[in-house]
């Protein structure tokens, strides 16, 4: 009985792989051996990168609103530190998302960091 059991578990774990790899080029797609490889590997490029992420939005939200804030003649960073001195919260996020879509609410910002410094 046991030898049974043991069967159907090989087997669902190998269909879990290959049913993982679906979409992978060559043999990594078709090939239990190497899928098995090539699944575990996405799996640790899928960990790391969901950190990593977290780091490259704030870089592009960085990006954003320094564009934003060269164009009303200051830089990002006396930006930030104004509006630090101004005591005004709003993440980088929210910043960049109002350099984009509401253009004279951020100026309004960028007035109100330029009299706190």
């Amino acid at each position: 009985m046991p030898r049974a059991i043991d069967g159907r578990k090989r087997k669902n774990n190998r269909k879990k792989i290959m049913k993982s790899a679906k979409g992978f080029v060559g043999r990594r797609g078709t090939n239990y051996r190497v899928a098995k490889d090539s699944v575990r590997k996405a799996g640790q490029y899928a960990y790391r990168d969901r950190k990593r992420k977290k780091g490259d939005f704030r870089k592009l939200w960085i990006a954003r609103i320094n564009a934003a804030c060269r164009a009303e003649d200051i830089t990002y960073s006396r930006f930030m530190n104004g509006l630090l001195k101004a005591g005004v919260t709003l993440d980088r996020k929210a910043l960049s998302n109002l350099a984009i879509l509401d253009n004279a609410a951020f100026v309004e910002l960028v007035n109100i960091a330029k009299k706190a410094l």
